[in-house]
């Protein structure tokens, strides 16, 4: 053995040391602090081993290397540029010193490589993976870009156009792409990782691959003239800058490769550490960072929601069409057989064409085979009876029918009689008190909301609602059943609007008030995209639906009259009362055309302009961004701050988690309460007043003024 210590070791047989990650103390390997020290010491003594002719890197775990340990980036970014540049450049030291050994070498990578396990698999001559593998470079997702190397050594390795590609969208690729790419120089079975390693070394040590060729390559400039790089850059910062949408980091890392491109590894390597603290010192990368740490905790608490949950067998969904298949597609294709029950073959026929639909695509993007295409629809049983053959043996059923309490009242009440009295009932309603449905029902211990968000198949999360008699098996079997779906849940409890539609509508509400004051909705729209939404308010609201919102809209005003009500005649009005039910009619704000792959086109409509002139008091008026951020942002991050102090949700952490999964908020912002310690509380409070003349939305509550006073925040990290 040359090396043993607690993250990996290091042994010579026959002239090839093979160089295996294995953390004893966790079930994957990461690059912390210890295990770059531990590769240091064992990478010096692997360069004065005697008779040594190749390296073999590789894992003792399930999976490569994940990637860093991200818990560690919390303190690490708190230090001074110049630390965390120390910090990079102490662990480039050590990448340098494989990349610069005298004599071959070679990463054997088994499924994922991830971030500094990509970086570490390209200061290799070398690299072969599985046919499972899957490698790259997602670090933009946590608002910084590759430190390790990445933005230096890919673009040389793979050209310059697969490397942006790669690095400024944070993109993993599978095997055979990477093989396509050259990322990779072979795929294999997982069990022949080894030999394919060792046929590789045997091939470079005998000349018939060049490995100093690729050593050269990757620490010199890059292989572009000129007017090459200014012909790709300039074209590809100008497009990623309006993709991103204010988000830096992807148009950052783009400069770093720029800046670098005409540099050696060494002066490369300093451009992208430089580069790199400063995205470290980001509120966006603080924001999304948290976002992870948020996502741990809401897993943790699931886990122990499991301790008490009933297992989940089979389940049924009441109700068909788009949203019913979505769900029953959902379970279906996470292997939970579900009875998918409506009244109308129609129904029927609607909710299987939408999961067919589905799992077509997948069939012709190559990511399922027909066989298992088949497989999955036949865990999908369509029913039009309560037959006591379908339902005896459900462990949980999800009510999806239309939006109206009495007739979601009595399908409960159908059901709970067919089914076990164990059987736990769900309704996934949006708006509708889930203590109010359970008020006819025999067990409603057994009953909760699981309120799913369109399009099943893509939105993250699901919402949990507990009302006043629901049992704490019947919210841990459902938060169980929606994680083997592979949803997020977060558990809230019951109050008009629940968490995620009760903040989205004072967020509709700013919206309507600048229309009533003159605003554009073309400019509002524009604004808020820049600021991070992947849609603006009008957009969002013909995909919601203008009858969807105007019927959630009566509900919020009679819960929340003092701040959600109308005492003028909005926009919503002016729709709905036209019918423009925006996507679903082909008209709203906006006009919808059909594209050639079938999605709904958006078009400016010319009537729209006419039609919101009814409801402005005072003609045409222009607004700045500033206003327009604010009116919109206000009233959303004090709702969401109300719903934080009523216990409606238990954590700040969860609040930002459902906005951003649920709304679309931006992610490199944080959530809104994140976004209200960016701004700082006073400055809220004080942006707030500003415009307390529009209603009490924009009152910030006691508890608000009190930390701002107190120079308090709602994350202490």
């Amino acid at each position: 053995m040359l090396y043993q210590g607690n993250s990996l070791h290091a042994e010579l047989s026959d002239g090839i040391v093979r160089l295996v990650f294995d953390n004893q103390n966790e079930s994957v390997n990461k690059f912390d602090q210890q295990t770059l020290l531990e590769l240091n010491e064992a990478i010096d003594i692997i360069a004065s081993a005697d008779g040594v002719t190749g390296l073999l890197i590789s894992s003792g775990k399930s999976t490569f290397i994940v990637g860093a340990d991200i818990m560690e980036f919390g303190p690490t970014f708190k230090k001074e540029p110049e630390d965390i540049i120390e910090m990079v450049g102490k662990a480039n030291s050590i990448f340098n010193k494989i990349e610069d050994l005298p004599f071959p070498t070679v990463s054997l990578i088994n499924g994922t490589a991830l971030g500094g396990g990509c970086e570490l698999v390209l200061t290799t001559d070398f690299r072969v993976c599985d046919t499972k593998g899957n490698i790259g470079l997602p670090e933009i997702k946590l608002g910084i870009y590759p430190g390790f190397g990445g933005t230096v050594r890919l673009p040389r390795l793979i050209g310059l156009d697969n490397a942006i590609d790669i690095i400024a969208a944070g993109k993993s690729l599978r095997a055979e792409e990477a093989l396509k790419q050259h990322l990779v120089d072979a795929v294999v079975n997982k069990d022949k990782l080894d030999l394919a390693g060792t046929k590789i070394l045997a091939q470079a040590n005998a000349g018939k691959l060049n490995w100093q060729a690729v050593k050269s390559r990757k620490t010199s400039k890059l292989a572009l003239n000129n007017t090459e790089q200014m012909v790709t850059f300039t074209a590809t910062i100008g497009f990623i800058k309006a993709k991103s949408r204010g988000y830096p980091a992807p148009v950052e890392a783009v400069k770093a490769m720029q800046k670098a491109a005409g540099h050696g590894r060494d002066k490369a390597l300093a451009i992208e550490a430089k580069g790199f603290a400063k995205l470290a010192k980001t509120s966006e990368s603080k924001a999304l960072i948290g976002l992870f740490l948020n996502d741990q905790l809401i897993k943790k608490k699931g886990k122990k929601f499991g301790t008490i949950a009933k297992d989940v067998q089979k389940a049924a969904v009441l109700g068909a069409g788009i949203m019913g298949g979505g769900i029953a597609y959902q379970s279906a294709y996470k292997k939970i057989p579900i009875v998918m029950k409506d009244i109308r073959q129609a129904g029927i026929d609607q909710g299987m064409g939408e999961a067919t639909k589905l799992l077509s695509k997948l069939v012709k993007r190559n990511k399922i085979d027909n066989a298992r295409m088949a497989e999955i629809l036949s865990n999908i049983n369509p029913t039009l009876s309560y037959g006591s053959e379908d339902f005896s043996d459900v462990d949980i059923v999800v009510e999806a029918v239309v939006e109206i309490p009495h007739v979601k009242k009595a399908v409960l009440g159908d059901i709970e009689k067919v089914c076990t009295p164990g059987t736990i009932l769900t309704s996934n309603t949006s708006t509708i008190s889930i203590t109010s449905l359970a008020e006819d029902l025999e067990h409603p211990e057994n009953f909760c909301g699981m309120h799913f968000f369109n399009p099943v198949h893509r939105m993250p999360l699901v919402e949990i609602i507990r009302g006043e008699k629901t049992s704490e098996e019947a919210i841990a079997t459902t938060v169980a059943y929606a994680s083997k779906m592979g949803k997020t849940p977060i558990v809230v409890n019951d109050c008009p609007g629940f968490l995620v539609n009760r903040v989205l509508f004072p967020y509709f509400a700013g919206f309507q008030g600048l229309i009533r004051d003159g605003a554009d909705y073309l400019k509002v729209d524009k604004v808020m995209e820049r600021f991070g939404w992947p849609m603006g308010p009008a957009y969002l609201m013909d995909v919601v639906g203008m009858d969807t919102a105007y019927h959630a809209k009566e509900v919020m005003a009679e819960g929340y009259p003092d701040r959600m009500s109308d005492n003028f005649r909005t926009s919503l009005h002016v729709m709905y009362d036209a019918k423009r039910f925006g996507q679903k009619t082909n008209q709203g704000f906006y006009s919808y055309t059909t594209d050639k792959r079938g999605k709904p086109k958006k078009n400016v409509d010319p009537e729209t302009a006419t039609m919101l002139a009814s409801v402005m008091s005072n003609g045409a008026q222009d607004f700045s961004d500033e206003d327009i951020i604010n009116r919109m942002m206000i009233p959303m991050i004090i709702e969401t701050i109300r719903c934080v102090e009523e216990g409606i949700v238990d954590t700040v952490n969860e609040a930002d988690m459902a906005l951003i999964m649920g709304l679309g908020f931006p992610p490199f912002r944080g959530g809104a309460l994140r976004y209200a310690d960016h701004i700082g509380l006073q400055a809220l409070c004080d942006a707030a007043d500003k415009y307390a003349h529009l209603g009490k939305l924009y009152h910030p509550t006691d508890s608000m003024r009190e930390m701002a006073a107190a120079g308090k925040t709602y994350y202490n990290d």
